[in-house]
C-alpha cells in the first residue's frame, strides 16, 4: 500500500511546537504528532477522516505537553 495526500502542519500546545502529519492509506487515515526539537513521537492515531485522526492526536500530545514541566535555567 502507498500513502495517500500526506500533509505536514505545526501547531502549538501548552508552549510547546507540535508537528502533525498525517496521510490515508486505503480507507484509514493515520496521523503522527511529535515534538519538534527532538522529533519524539508524542501520539500515534488513525481515524475514518483526517479531522478525526489528527484531533485525537492533539488531544493525546495536549495531555502529554501539559503534564511536562518546564524548569528555568
Amino acid at each position: 500500500m502507498k500513502a495517500e495526500e500526506y500533509q505536514e502542519r505545526a501547531a502549538e500546545f501548552a508552549g510547546w511546537p507540535v508537528k502533525l502529519a498525517s496521510y490515508r492509506l486505503g480507507a484509514t487515515w493515520h496521523c503522527k504528532a511529535d515534538n519538534v526539537s527532538p522529533g519524539a513521537a508524542l501520539a500515534r492515531t488513525t481515524g475514518a477522516s483526517r479531522e478525526e485522526a489528527e484531533d485525537k492526536a492533539l488531544k493525546r500530545a495536549e495531555e502529554l505537553l501539559g503534564r511536562t514541566r518546564r524548569q528555568e535555567v
